[in-house]
């Protein structure tokens, strides 16, 4: 599929999506609606493995809302707010490659991945601006940000519309790593090779059950990883990793 708006790139196990709508890499209806087919695409292929998102040029990874397409707004903020709970939710790892601004959806949009890795650049931000616009995080960013950093931190970046650069957001839990600019997407694909490497299967039970306490509690949550114990058990990917580990070699996983 021709994409409008998205940039979508596969190599090996690892697929890349590139929100290219430019200036600010904002989100309008038609955004939305590549997105979801980008993200069926990844879901339904065997062969992809961890999913890559970050933002076109050098200045934006996003910015969140296309005010431009104010119009839709009653369309795009319900579809984009299920879209990223889906992120959350993913059966895949997804790392955000955040190579610039990152700000009100935008920065949303990372906080549903599971990996953050961040350009370390002083001059780009990140932060949920919505406030001086006199309205508020709409896209779960009252409840992702104060999951990652505290509530009161994320109650001080909310409601002073506080923006902040890598390297406080690296020392808060914001992100999980910072690269230099220049290497990020290379430092970001070895991150994704790496995680490619693991067992499929596996990784999407650990996912799952993580998602499930997350979402529905403790009870939950142990009661998915209950089933995915069990569900491992029965697949080559075990047997390989028994193999491997009595052999002294490295597994080489199928997600089978």
């Amino acid at each position: 599929m021709t994409y409008r708006n998205l940039i979508f790139e596969k190599e090996n196990y690892i697929a890349t999506i590139t929100i290219n709508h430019p200036p600010a890499n904002t989100w309008d209806l038609a955004t939305a609606r590549d997105f979801k087919h980008a993200l069926d695409t990844v879901e339904a292929d065997h062969d992809t493995r961890v999913v890559i998102i970050t933002g076109a040029g050098e200045k934006f990874f996003s910015c969140g809302f296309d005010v431009k397409d104010d119009a839709n707004a009653d369309q795009i903020t319900p579809m984009v707010r299920e879209l990223w709970r889906r992120i959350d939710m993913f059966p895949k790892p997804m790392v955000a490659a955040i190579n610039g601004y990152a700000l009100g959806g935008g920065l949303e949009l990372a906080l549903c991945c599971h990996f953050r890795i961040m350009a370390d650049r002083p001059d780009i931000k990140v932060g949920l601006t919505e406030l001086n616009l006199g309205i508020i995080p709409g896209w779960g960013g009252t409840q992702r940000l104060a999951r990652l950093v505290g509530r009161q931190k994320a109650l001080e970046m909310i409601l002073f519309s506080r923006t902040i650069g890598a390297k406080e957001a690296f020392e808060i839990g914001l992100v999980s790593r910072l690269a230099a600019p220049a290497a990020l997407r290379e430092y970001t694909l070895a991150f994704a090779s790496a995680l490619a490497e693991r067992p499929p299967v596996a990784v999407a039970w650990v996912l799952r059950a993580m998602a499930a306490g997350l979402y529905n509690g403790l009870d939950e949550g142990l009661e998915v990883e209950a089933r995915g114990t069990e569900a491992v058990r029965q697949t080559e990917d075990r047997q390989e990793g028994f193999a491997a580990f009595l052999e002294k070699r490295k597994p080489a996983f199928k997600g089978k």
